[in-house]
């Protein structure tokens, strides 16, 4: 029996006052993601390996962690000064794909960052969806992560 995929779509916008070189800098190369992004802190002993380019498409970050931070890789497959867009694969605890992309726009007092993740869910995970929104679990992440992202910017 073939599964049904259920659509899911999380986005969260946060205004950064940096200019947009200096947020696409800080999400176009993972190996900057350790000072802001909101999964870092879950596991000290998370194992991270990096591949491809420093910065860019074809950079890549695999990492693998407590049960908490599972493991998965991500990889940058566009990236231009107003989008970076991720192809994001989980492989624990529970494996799915899904695309993540920010977007980034110049404004008056800086750059309008909009954390969007769009991807199917397959059965367990609508079923989850059920109980939990995705918008629920995962939206707060997103809120803190462009938090801690516009702290960092803000200082460089």
């Amino acid at each position: 029996m073939v599964s049904e995929a259920h659509p899911v779509l999380v986005e969260r916008s946060a205004l950064v006052r940096a200019d947009t070189a200096t947020v696409h800098a800080l999400i176009d190369n993972f190996h900057h993601w350790q000072q802001w992004s909101p999964y870092e802190g879950l596991d000290p002993g998370l194992q991270r390996t990096y591949t491809g380019p420093d910065a860019g498409v074809g950079a890549s970050y695999t990492w693998s962690g407590n049960r908490k931070a599972g493991a998965g890789t991500m990889t940058i497959t566009e990236s231009i000064p107003e989008r970076i867009v991720l192809d994001l694969a989980f492989t624990k605890p529970l494996k799915n794909r899904n695309v993540t992309a920010f977007l980034l726009e110049p404004v008056a007092d800086g750059t309008r960052v909009t954390w969007r993740m769009s991807g199917k869910q397959n059965k367990l995970f609508a079923l989850i969806g059920k109980v939990f929104s995705m918008d629920k679990l995962v939206g707060p992440d997103f809120e803190k992560g462009l938090r801690q992202l516009a702290a960092v910017a803000e200082k460089a």
